[in-house]
């Protein structure tokens, strides 16, 4: 199967979920927010019958971006807060910025219905005898829960809002678009460097000499932005509107960042020198390096920088 054609077979699989999807919206009466969940989960499970049916988890890839704008269209078309109309159109078009272009970045980079992502593979060989509850709980339902808890902060918006646009709306506007961009540029730059690296080279030019992932940084400073609208829309919630954002930073501190630093160092061992000299997350100046006793070039935590790979 080519590219083209597994792309119309996951497009095929997100029209049948999100009409589902609706169709349930359309005979629930249980109010916005739980509406909206019920639809998210029947929408979910539609998603993993196609994943089980084609052998291939990475099906669900895309529901992480896709979904979010649908949900927040919908509260936007039942909500009854009219306050603040320009924080709501905002917040719209920054989902739909989001959205679009991680969409798009998925899709044209996607290799075809041939690859699978490496981590549903590794989480589902962990315990082959529970491989079919680790796909269906850890790979489908349980991103789409913390993606419904980061949009919490919409729904307030939407169906919730009580305060005005003000100064709290601009700081989560210059949040949430730059974050959205500095996620695009460092996809840009990750990919144009796998584009021409030589064997052993690392990335540590742009961004990626600030961070380690900083696309993983605009991906947490998005939902982070979503939850400054939700705060100044409805600030008395705050303690329900920031488990998205808690649950996203837990996520990748404690998960996709680790997994990605330990097959990093299992494919290139070099990676070492990058993780003593480059902040893991927060983009931050690299550590300078000086001479041990031997001259060998060390960090200021005293360990020694192994030599650059040819080509850095």
């Amino acid at each position: 199967m080519n590219k083209s054609e597994g792309l119309l077979r996951v497009s095929i699989a997100y029209v049948v979920a999100l009409f589902l999807g609706g169709a349930s919206l359309y005979l629930l009466d249980n109010g916005p927010l739980l509406d909206v969940l019920i639809a998210d989960l029947a929408a979910t499970a539609v998603i993993f019958l196609f994943s089980r049916a084609y052998g291939n988890s990475s099906f669900y890839d895309a529901y992480w971006s896709v979904v979010p704008p649908f949900i927040a269209l919908y509260w936007l078309a039942v909500g009854t807060s009219q306050v603040a109309p320009l924080r709501e159109v905002l917040v719209l078009g920054l989902i739909l910025y989001w959205a679009t272009r991680l969409t798009l970045n998925w899709a044209y980079f996607w290799e075809g219905m041939q690859h699978e992502d490496w981590r549903y593979v590794m989480l589902r060989n962990k315990a082959p005898r529970w491989a079919l509850l680790t796909d269906l709980v850890g790979i489908h339902l349980f991103p789409t829960l913390q993606v419904f808890a980061g949009l919490l902060p919409v729904y307030a918006v939407y169906c919730l809002g009580e305060r005005a646009f003000g100064w709290l709306d601009i700081v989560a506007c210059l949040v949430t678009g730059g974050a959205i961009t500095l996620q695009m540029l460092s996809d840009f730059q990750l990919h144009r460097f796998i584009a021409n690296r030589r064997e052993g080279e690392q990335l540590e030019t742009g961004w990626w000499a600030w961070s380690r992932h900083p696309n993983y940084f605009g991906e947490l400073g998005f939902w982070c932005g979503l939850f400054l609208f939700g705060l100044a829309a409805y600030p008395q919630g705050w303690y329900w509107l920031c488990i998205g954002a808690v649950l996203m930073t837990l996520m990748f501190v404690f998960a996709s960042i680790p997994m990605m630093e330990e097959r990093s160092l299992e494919r290139r061992p070099d990676y070492a020198r990058v993780m003593e000299s480059v902040s893991m997350l927060v983009p931050w100046p690299r550590k300078r390096t000086t001479l041990d006793q031997g001259g060998r070039p060390t960090t200021a935590s005293g360990s020694v920088v192994q030599s650059q790979s040819p080509g850095e």
